[in-house]
């Protein structure tokens, strides 16, 4: 299995994760010599706002698989829940600009997390260009250096933001689950930026799953990572940067001894030009609650 790449892909959705997790993946990262891209959200944390959602049985369902409340932590469930949340790239400007001295790409994830996710199907164009430019702006006096990549948060992805992102400098985007590399096709237009897919299932979607546990999981993940196909591993900051971040160290060893070489989601980027067209459409998947933006012609 030499030479086969898995690109990581690390969402910071929350300001504890920012705060806690980002400083431990930093380490973890450092310590096996690994780069990754972290996607950052840096607008006001108003995570919280998601408990309505537990009215839902398939969201309450996966909080209850998942401890939702031990994994995350109740300052995560709560924040921004009666009151605004703290602005996370004003107050923990320190945590982010690590990621990128310490040569991590740095990607914009959102400016408010909560609000793109629960209400991006219904935003009007200007609602969309307004969050991305919010959190592009602030991005770039964090870093010095205007990101160069973003990922929808809950891979919660259309055309209408398809077509906003394209008014800014991104390489590239993260916005859906598939199977390769391609150029997103909007309304039979062509777009200028590929779109990275998101290929493995992520930790909350699958422990407690069909006998998964804590002691199965990363090799459950490793046996996924396959030659000849896209690779791409999602991680969160509030997951394996804080309560799982010796599983996550666990797993960057095991992938080492395998000859898996864990990079930037950049580096999986083929010649744009050469790439091929296709569609983001919504679709379900199990483990998740609601839709989320798929590859048209993934499997």
């Amino acid at each position: 299995m030499r030479g086969l790449k898995l690109g990581l892909r690390i969402d910071v959705d929350t300001f504890r994760g920012t705060k806690l997790g980002v400083p431990g993946l930093c380490d973890v990262l450092k310590k096996h010599g690994v780069k990754g891209t972290f996607f950052f959200s840096v607008g006001p944390d108003n995570m919280g706002r998601h408990l309505w959602r537990l009215l839902r049985p398939a969201f309450l369902l996966k909080m209850l698989r998942s401890n939702a409340s031990s994994l995350y932590g109740w300052d995560i469930l709560l924040r921004g829940a009666f009151f605004p949340g703290p602005v996370i790239g004003e107050k923990l400007a320190a945590q982010i600009k690590r990621a990128a001295e310490e040569g991590h790409e740095i990607g914009l994830h959102a400016w408010d997390h909560h609000a793109w996710q629960a209400k991006i199907a219904t935003m009007d164009d200007d609602a969309v260009f307004r969050h991305l430019e919010n959190g592009f702006k602030l991005l770039e006096k964090i870093c010095g250096q205007a990101p160069t990549c973003s990922a929808a948060p809950g891979w919660k992805c259309n055309d209408a933001a398809l077509l906003q992102k394209e008014r800014f400098p991104f390489q590239y985007n993260s916005d859906c689950r598939g199977s390769s590399v391609f150029m997103p096709v909007v309304a039979g237009q062509r777009l200028k930026q590929p779109q990275v897919p998101v290929t493995l299932p992520t930790y909350d979607e699958i422990i407690g799953c069909g006998g998964i546990t804590n002691e199965t999981y990363n090799d459950h993940i490793l046996s996924l990572i396959q030659p000849d196909r896209l690779n791409v591993l999602t991680i969160h900051a509030e997951v394996e940067g804080i309560v799982c971040r010796g599983l996550f160290d666990d797993f960057l060893a095991k992938a080492v001894q395998r000859g898996i070489e864990v990079v930037p989601t950049a580096a999986l980027l083929g010649e744009a030009t050469a790439l091929p067209g296709d569609a983001v459409v919504p679709r379900t998947l199990p483990g998740r609650e609601g839709w989320i933006a798929f590859q048209a012609s993934h499997v």
